[in-house]
């Protein structure tokens, strides 16, 4: 499993994490994706949500519940590239428990970048793109 992926993070949940039930809630790991996702755009490859001329809007998300985790464990997020397209890309993402390894969750989101101003699609471009071609899954 952990070949498949390209990138990695550590993120430990939190105690307000944990819903009624004594796991951690469903979305919760849609934010975990989220988080991982954007800290790679912006670290990795520079982008820059708050200035950039294009942004990258969510229009699909998914998620696939495998097993539980709870708080304290921390969740180790893997990242890869599904498929890149001109103007989309989708992300690819596994989630383990950091405590054993066990497959807690996979799931993806496509994200459009699209012009901060007019809302329409524009090219994926520069380093964003660069980089995120290393991630591209084989």
């Amino acid at each position: 499993m952990t070949g498949e992926y390209l990138y990695w993070e550590n993120v430990p949940t939190r105690w307000k994490d944990n819903d009624v039930y004594g796991h951690v809630n469903n979305v919760v790991h849609y934010s975990l994706m989220d988080t991982v996702i954007n800290e790679w755009m912006i670290r990795t490859a520079g982008f820059d949500p708050a200035a950039s001329g294009s942004i990258a809007l969510c229009v699909e998300s998914h998620c696939e519940y495998k097993a539980e985790a709870a708080f304290p464990d921390t969740i180790r997020v893997g990242l890869r590239v599904g498929k890149l397209g001109r103007s989309s890309v989708r992300w690819e993402i596994g989630m383990l428990r950091g405590s054993d390894g066990a497959l807690v969750a996979e799931g993806h989101f496509v994200h459009v970048f699209v012009d901060r101003g007019t809302r329409r699609p524009v090219e994926i471009t520069g380093t964003v793109r660069t980089e995120m071609r290393k991630l591209l899954a084989a």
